[in-house]
């Protein structure tokens, strides 16, 4: 997305969020010819309208920096690396968590599903399996020869996969990676469309050896995110759903 206006963001982003520029002034309460006359470049917008317009729209932080830059002004949004100086106390809170939740695997990922960190459970498993610390999910499940090969209940969790990526792309106006992702997911054969609905929880069944490891997630995110990195990070905690698993994860830990 490369624009040099703030009239070609604003109306790339109005579009990518269906919204006419009638539905755009009654949402951020301004009026149809005020957002006609930004479009066209006829007026200029002031800094806290841009800011107002980026938070109606529902930008991500990178395009709301974007879209600032586009009406001449600096960006607002800054991203620092996890061992900066400034992001001591967050990179302490995710080790807590990490450490916190063995014996069972926590891992955390950047926007495109990246292991960012990972505690000894995770470290463990990945060993296991066969797999680097720094993995690349979205190339292992949408690859053969990966994880996804695995992977008992690929076809469930192919398909909520799928849904999740253009759920994450659609909130992101587009992403390159997740979208050529969800393409590769789209021509799988495997990932037929299907009327049955999901389960209440859709685990991933992972065959470990003889063993076949069941497991669910949860993900959190920073909730208050004012940096770029930590807006895009989530931790993703697994669980044992079963009781064979549960037995298995203790033990590798041991």
């Amino acid at each position: 997305m490369t624009a040099t206006t703030f009239g070609t963001v604003l109306k790339e982003w109005r579009g990518i969020r269906r919204m006419s520029q009638l539905d755009l002034s009654n949402a951020a309460e301004v009026s149809a010819r005020h957002i006609s006359f930004l479009e066209s470049g006829r007026s200029k917008p002031s800094r806290p309208m841009a800011l107002h317009l980026a938070e109606t729209l529902e930008l991500p932080r990178g395009e709301r920096n974007r879209m600032l830059s586009a009406a001449g002004f600096s960006p607002m949004w800054h991203r620092h690396d996890l061992d900066a100086e400034a992001m001591a106390p967050i990179h302490a809170a995710l080790q807590w968590t990490l450490d916190r939740h063995d014996p069972y695997p926590a891992v955390v990922l950047d926007r495109h599903w990246k292991v960012v960190d990972l505690n000894q459970a995770a470290r463990t498993m990945f060993a296991a399996l066969g797999l680097p610390e720094e993995v690349d999910f979205l190339a292992q499940m949408t690859q053969a020869g990966g994880v996804r090969d695995l992977i008992d209940n690929w076809s469930a969790v192919g398909r909520f996969m799928h849904s999740r990526l253009r759920t994450e792309s659609a909130a992101l106006g587009g992403d390159d990676i997740l979208d050529a992702a969800i393409a590769q997911l789209a021509n799988d054969p495997e990932l037929a469309p299907s009327d049955e609905a999901f389960p209440p929880i859709v685990t991933i069944d992972l065959r470990l050896g003889d063993a076949l490891v069941s497991m669910f997630s949860t993900i959190a995110q920073f909730g208050t995110a004012e940096d770029l990195a930590l807006s895009e990070f989530r931790i993703e905690l697994f669980f044992p759903a079963d009781e064979p698993t549960r037995a298995l994860l203790e033990a590798l830990a041991s």
